[in-house]
């Protein structure tokens, strides 16, 4: 078999690490440029290490250059950090594989670093009627949603999209697009109980197992609200992708406020459940189950439970902003990575949830192991149980954010 890829170097972010870290550091007042100085983020320079272009600080505020090679042959994709094989250790990354095959001068930088931020850069640009220079940008789900409703992104030209039909079945006409014909996922996972089998002393199946007095003061739940709120309220039995009103929630947010009051929650985490979980020091917390597919490769207690009344899911998922210049390089683009061959190599580097059906039988070609890991490809039965919340009006993100922020203490 093919040797799986090395790790990445502890002090190296994955997309979804990246953005729990400054999602966190930014409540607390810390600016992403401090925060990034203060962690070493020079290992990340300002270079896109897939395509060797410079990389923008944020949408709309790199010099007002057409970038080389801009017309019909050439495309500008601004996704989030480390969330691509890149080429490196003898290895043709998807960047260069694709610029190989269709001849299409690709701009890739990895500039996408929360979803808020990046939406506070492209508000003014995009709401005057004016254009951003990516032709893909890859929010997640939700955030999606908002730039569809403000008809801030422009339908895909899905008729040259033709590997668009190998959309897993459980995308499609999402509740974030539900017509289909704005957005295609670029990387899906989920949310669900991460616990250490030595720590608590039997397998976790539930999510009041998070409010067990057994593990009274080792519990940790997360800074992104829509995964902590969404498993209580899972627990609940409140379907969460119909939440319309902060009504609708706000028994969740009384559970969790009341764990806190009664010393059953250890702290609130962002990346940082990595140690405690590892440690001990955490029995349990909400976590993300392509964190531990990796964390497991060191520590086999560290488990992943997908609990029996359900997960939260999520979608980063690739957009074209309104007015975006280079539709067919885009569209190229799209259908270059969601051939299950191209989007196993992928997969096999960054070990998230495939969007795209037939990756699985790739990835045995090249990685039996993890084409055999439940994380990585969890079963229908699984799926099934796996929602994503409701997209809330701006008025009630508001009230959620502010409540939640109370609670947690930021």
């Amino acid at each position: 078999m093919t040797p799986r890829r090395p790790a990445r170097p502890t002090n190296r972010l994955s997309r979804r690490q990246f953005f729990l870290r400054s999602s966190a550091l930014g409540v607390a007042g810390l600016s992403l440029p401090a925060w990034l100085t203060a962690c070493g983020g020079d290992d990340d320079d300002a270079s896109s290490d897939t395509g060797g272009a410079p990389a923008t600080t944020a949408a709309g505020t790199s010099p007002a250059t057409t970038p080389a090679g801009a017309g019909e042959g050439s495309l500008f994709f601004e996704n989030w950090p480390a969330y691509i094989d890149p080429t490196e250790d003898g290895a043709t990354g998807t960047v260069d594989r694709f610029t190989a095959a269709t001849g299409i001068a690709m701009r890739y930088t990895e500039a996408y670093n929360d979803n808020t931020s990046y939406f506070a850069t492209i508000q003014p640009v995009l709401g005057r009627g004016d254009t951003i220079e990516p032709d893909i940008i890859a929010p997640t789900s939700w955030m999606a949603g908002r730039l569809i409703n403000l008809g801030w992104v422009d339908p895909l030209p899905l008729d040259q999209i033709p590997n668009a039909a190998n959309l897993r079945p459980d995308l499609q006409m999402p509740a974030w697009d539900p017509t289909g014909e704005f957005s295609l996922p670029w990387q899906t996972g989920f949310a669900g109980i991460a616990y250490n089998l030595d720590v608590t002393g039997r397998e976790l199946t539930s999510v009041e197992d998070l409010f067990d007095p057994e593990f009274a003061g080792k519990i940790g739940m997360n800074t992104e609200m829509r995964d902590t709120i969404g498993l209580i309220l899972l627990g609940l039995g409140v379907d969460i992708t119909t939440i319309a009103t902060f009504d609708d929630a706000a028994a969740a947010f009384d559970k969790l406020e009341a764990a806190k009051s009664d010393g059953q929650i250890r702290s609130f985490h962002g990346n940082d459940y990595f140690d405690d979980l590892s440690t001990g020091n955490f029995a349990a917390c909400v976590g993300w189950s392509g964190d531990v597919a990796q964390l497991q490769l060191d520590n086999p207690a560290v488990r992943f439970a997908f609990p029996e009344e359900g997960v939260t899911s999520w979608a980063d998922t690739m957009v074209m902003p309104k007015g975006a210049a280079n539709r067919d390089a885009a569209a190229a683009w799209m259908n270059f990575v969601y051939d299950p061959v191209e989007a196993a190599q992928i997969t096999a580097w960054v070990q998230y949830v495939s969007p795209v059906d037939g990756v699985r039988e790739e990835l045995e070609k090249i990685d039996p192991d993890l084409a055999n890991n439940p994380l990585v490809f969890p079963d229908e039965a699984t799926l099934a149980k796996a929602k994503g919340f409701a997209n809330l009006s701006d008025e009630v993100e508001a009230e959620f954010d502010a409540a939640f922020s109370r609670i947690v203490g930021a």
